[in-house]
């Protein structure tokens, strides 16, 4: 009964989404191995956000792996004034992402999976596009938790 309610407790910290679902398969001697892959997001809106991919026989289960995978991949992003303290690029794969501050009231000017990710780590302005050609949600979520990754807090000289 503790241990139900304590489970509880750490699905409401954060809200997650589902990004991506494929239904891949592999080809073996005795015919197709049938599996669902599944990308999820999580963020609790204050400045933690986290990927996870796995793979599952059904939904539900890739879901849950991957929901447990994002909370291991956890990271923290410095969030200043409702925006990031700098400009930052980043590449993963094929896919390409630049991250722009913006000021107070611009709001979110970003686009499918950068949207997605601002949104749960608590960015509210900000202006972002996806450079490279490629629409796979899977590497641009990962370019753009690389380019958040990359932020540094700038001291202010005193």
């Amino acid at each position: 009964m503790r241990r139900e309610f304590f489970k509880e407790k750490i699905k409401d910290e954060f809200e997650s989404k589902l990004l991506d679902l494929a239904r891949v398969t592999r080809v073996t001697g005795g015919g197709k191995r049938l599996r669902f892959r599944a990308v999820v997001i999580i963020g609790n809106k204050q400045g933690k956000v986290g990927v996870g991919v796995s793979k599952g026989l059904d939904v539900a289960q890739a879901v849950e792996k991957a929901t447990r995978m994002a909370k291991k991949n956890l990271i923290v992003v410095p969030i200043k004034e409702d925006t990031i303290p700098h400009e930052v690029f980043a590449k993963f794969g094929a896919a390409e992402v630049i991250l722009k501050p913006q000021r107070k009231g611009r709001g979110l000017v970003a686009g499918g999976v950068v949207r997605v990710i601002c949104t749960l780590a608590g960015i509210r302005n900000i202006s972002s596009k996806i450079l490279g050609r490629t629409g796979n949600k899977l590497n641009n979520a990962q370019a753009t938790i690389k380019a958040l990754k990359s932020l540094k807090i700038q001291n202010p000289k005193s």
